[in-house]
């Protein structure tokens, strides 16, 4: 049976292209119902739209709490009946008023290795590791989320990326990037096909 899939992104979506491109050639045996993001000059918008796919703005009121913006945004992901909600890029924390309607269900794909640089900049803060020789490699994970916790869920899958000594930054960042498109598209076909 087909899954079906909500996407919250906050910017580019090319994890999302991605997907994307995995359900449409077949690998992945899933339908996006719906692609939401935070903020509303994200292109991962513009991705969900031109393939036909309904893309909504759900921004953060001002007057709204952490809780509430969280409760409101799984009320709505209800109504499109998702089997998992993937965090393509989406970079808020979800609070248990979201996570709770969903366990087990929530599934983050961050540009990091377990019990490192969690949160944002993880590649920059990588980058800047391997400069002081602190490491020799970074890598990307796909874990669930459970709890609040800042990227550290139970452990999906990981892949490790080397750093080479006449990487930039942006070479570094494509080839994190490439690994996250492989392994999260193995890790959610994997996934999928268990249940």
């Amino acid at each position: 049976m087909t899954s079906r899939l909500v996407v919250l992104i906050s910017g580019n979506g090319s994890n999302l292209q991605a997907i994307l491109d995995a359900c449409a050639s077949g690998e992945l045996d899933a339908t996006v119902v719906s692609v939401i993001s935070n903020k509303a000059e994200a292109y991962g918008l513009t991705r969900a739209h031109n393939a036909g796919i309904e893309s909504i703005h759900i921004p953060k009121l001002e007057a709204e709490s952490r809780q509430q913006y969280d409760a409101r945004l799984a009320d709505y992901v209800t109504t499109r009946q998702p089997d998992y909600i993937v965090l393509a890029g989406w970079m808020r924390i979800l609070s248990s008023s979201f996570l709770s309607c969903f366990p087990n269900r929530v599934i983050n794909l961050h540009p990091a290795l377990p019990g490192t640089f969690p949160g944002t900049h993880s590649i920059e803060r990588a980058y800047d590791a391997y400069q002081r020789k602190e490491i020799k490699h970074t890598g990307v994970m796909v874990h669930l989320v459970p709890n609040e916790g800042v990227d550290n869920g139970p452990v999906l899958a990981t892949e490790i990326v080397p750093i080479f000594a006449d990487d930039t930054l942006e070479s570094l960042e494509a080839r994190i990037h490439k690994t996250e498109h492989d392994l999260l598209i193995k890790t959610l076909k994997e996934f999928i096909t268990k249940k």
